[in-house]
């Protein structure tokens, strides 16, 4: 049998936490499992909202609507966008990376240019869609080279998976403008900001929604824990991307699950579901902020990625690499995964997950320095 080979790689992040599953079972010893891109310090409660949902429901047992349902398209609308752009440009997808991949599927582009330290998935996902790719340093030089640029896109992720780091959103509108107007796609992904941000203060995706080369992706497996159901979404108002984006949904989904939508339009337009949705945010956000202040202490900060920045994400750079980290039983993912170009001074750092309870997370960090 003949197999068609893309290049892409199985993701180093797994096998470090298979690998680390292994470690348990031989040495009977518990490791802190910071690897994983899962905000674990609390799970969302669902109780109350499950019996709101009707199992008997066509809704449920027949096939969805191909760009998702009405309802929760509606409410992205009013959750992300305050109501300022149509519900004809926001599509359902099978969480965030089936919506990256159906974007690199649909969008006709030169080649797509990744930040320095990148998700890993991006650049496996680009391989399997045969998209060159490239890497941009700093956003400065995104702004002073947008008209080389032009016809190619461009990726952000802001908080940055995997340095964790905040930019100011000025700033950025500025960026994305500027590369919009030299006709570069700017593809938004930011599955972490509505942990951080508040949709009713928060009018950073009205301005983004608002600029025509502007391609958002993200999801609902971190913003309410829910990384299990799969769900996500594509907005841009381009009607030709829009039209193609729709056939491409058809054949590589025929529907998202019908299940986890209604299940997260409950959490997003009921009372119930709002306060739920809040509980599981603030104690995750309480106890990201007592990690973060915590590593501050013990000087295990890379604060050379945070110099113009501040780190805010669910992960942040320690300045000990994987080696020393698995040795006081916490697992990490080197640097030099997330890189093409830094390789060997990614090797000097590690990324780990802070959302995780802060005194087990404390726990392994004072064993490490003890």
């Amino acid at each position: 049998m003949k197999t068609k080979h893309s290049g892409a790689k199985y993701s180093a992040i797994v096998g470090i936490g298979e690998k680390l599953s292994k470690l348990e079972r031989e040495t009977g010893k518990k490791y802190l499992k910071l690897n994983r891109g899962i905000p674990s310090v609390t799970s969302i409660d669902l109780s109350e909202i499950i019996p709101m949902i009707d199992f008997n429901s066509p809704k449920i047992q027949v096939y969805p609507p191909n760009s998702g349902l009405p309802e929760l398209k509606e409410a992205i609308n009013k959750y992300y966008f305050h109501d300022s752009t149509f519900v004809d440009n926001i599509f359902i997808t099978a969480g965030g990376i089936n919506a990256l991949d159906l974007v690199f599927k649909t969008l006709d582009v030169d080649k797509i240019v990744l930040p320095e330290f990148y998700w890993g998935a991006y650049a496996n996902l680009l391989k399997i869609n045969s998209i060159e790719s490239a890497t941009y340093f700093s956003f400065n030089e995104l702004k002073v080279n947008a008209n080389k640029l032009s016809g190619s896109a461009v990726i952000i992720c802001d908080p940055n998976n995997p340095v964790g780091n905040k930019y100011d959103d000025q700033m950025l509108i500025e960026v994305i403008k500027v590369l919009s107007d030299n006709n570069v796609v700017v593809i938004w992904d930011s599955p972490y900001r509505r942990i951080f941000f508040e949709w009713a203060e928060d009018d950073f995706y009205v301005k983004l929604a608002a600029i025509d080369n502007v391609i958002i992706t993200d999801s609902f497996s971190k913003a309410i824990g829910l990384s299990g159901q799969r769900l996500g979404f594509v907005h841009t108002l381009n009607k030709e991307f829009n039209a193609e984006l729709n056939i491409n949904i058809l054949f590589a989904t025929n529907g998202i699950n019908a299940f986890a939508q209604i299940l997260v339009t409950k959490l997003l337009t009921t009372e119930i579901g709002q306060k739920a949705s809040q509980k599981f945010r603030d104690k995750t956000k309480i106890d990201m902020i007592k990690n973060i202040q915590l590593l501050r202490d013990k000087k295990l900060l890379a604060e050379e990625f945070y110099q113009s920045s501040i780190p805010v994400g669910i992960f942040v750079i320690l300045n000990k690499n994987e080696k020393e980290l698995l040795e006081a039983y916490i697992g990490s993912v080197s640097m030099a995964y997330f890189t093409q170009k830094s390789k060997e001074h990614g090797e000097k750092f590690a990324r780990v997950c802070i959302a995780v309870p802060h005194e087990e997370f404390k726990e392994y960090f004072d064993r490490l320095l003890a």
